[in-house]
């Protein structure tokens, strides 16, 4: 399909191209011709006159032949130049058609791989759910208590879903760039110390102490955009340490930035797999058969971009992860 556009584009531009060349070649070359015949004229009325002057009169003016030779050069002059841009600009503009539909193609790439993607993902509960429910239908004898039990498992396939599709709108705003985020100073800390109160719960289970070293720094940003990002780093880190253990979130202020660091003491990434943590959907071997899809560092990473900030990962199997984020200091 792009093959086929950047050919049509190119010939567009040629014509364009070429138009533009031909009507001031036929205007150059009018004008050549037409300042040939009035030299000539003017040299041919001086010889019948009898008053040019033989140091400066040129005889070949007067010579149809010598002439018709000059037009013809000025014409294939014309024509060689012509052809010289044809093929220049067919070579040029097929190079600039294939720039311009560059970010074009690997958009629809994009979105291509994200529906397959999706889709993956989605058939996966999908099929659980409906495998459960025709199996539920076959049973004849099923009693109240086999019911409730299939309801609640489908229910958690719903939930599933739910997040799912939740997650991906979300990537889909951040992913946009049109999100209308209204920026205003936010108190890091603050922020850190609400995401926390959600966490607790999981961390609680889990046996897991959560140590706040956060300074009372001020970034630029959307409050909402960056409870999202801490509670996705914070949920993360906590997920994948291990039981009794600690997460410890601390901040470093730069020149023009504020670090926030997640630290935690879990199974760690591997490092094949580091330069795609923040790929949509990529879960590193040791997390597949956890919860999760894969999209909480992929929006993670649209989040901190759409604040102009950056972020990195630093991982050891087996000894932990360390999570920096970077935003821009309120000013």
């Amino acid at each position: 399909m792009f093959k086929q556009a950047r050919i049509k584009l190119t010939l567009w531009y040629l014509l364009i191209i070429m138009f533009v060349s031909i009507f001031f070649s036929l205007v150059i070359h009018r004008g050549l011709i037409a300042e040939v015949n009035r030299v000539t004229r003017m040299e041919q009325l001086r010889f019948e006159r009898g008053s040019f002057d033989y140091r400066v009169f040129h005889p070949a003016f007067l010579d149809p032949e010598i002439i018709e030779e000059i037009k013809r050069r000025i014409t294939f002059g014309l024509i060689t130049i012509n052809g010289i841009i044809f093929v220049s600009a067919g070579a040029l503009g097929y190079f600039l058609a294939g720039k311009t539909l560059r970010p074009i193609q690997e958009m629809v790439n994009e979105q291509n791989r994200f529906i397959s993607d999706a889709s993956h993902e989605l058939r996966t509960p999908l099929t659980s759910l409906k495998t459960s429910i025709e199996v539920g239908l076959r049973d004849k004898d099923i009693d109240l208590e086999s019911a409730k039990k299939l309801i609640n498992e489908n229910l958690l396939e719903i939930n599933k879903l739910q997040s799912l599709s939740e997650n991906l709108l979300q990537l889909t705003q951040y992913k946009s760039g049109d999100n209308h985020l209204k920026f205003e100073k936010v108190p890091v800390k603050k922020i850190i110390n609400e995401v926390f109160k959600k966490i607790e719960i999981i961390a609680k289970e889990k046996k897991i102490e959560i140590r706040n070293k956060a300074g009372n720094y001020f970034v630029r940003g959307n409050k909402y955009s960056l409870t999202d990002l801490f509670i996705i780093l914070l949920d993360n880190a906590v997920k994948y340490s291990r039981a009794k253990s600690e997460v410890i979130i601390s901040t470093k202020k730069n020149n023009k930035t504020v670090s926030i660091f997640f630290k935690d003491k879990g199974m760690g990434i591997a490092e094949k797999d580091l330069p795609h943590v923040f790929d949509r959907f990529y879960r590193a071997d040791k997390a597949r058969g956890r919860d999760g899809y894969g999209l909480g560092l992929a929006i993670a990473k649209k989040i901190v971009e759409s604040h102009g900030g950056e972020i990195k990962i630093e991982s050891k199997l087996e000894e932990g992860t360390t999570v920096k984020v970077s935003l821009p200091i309120f000013s």
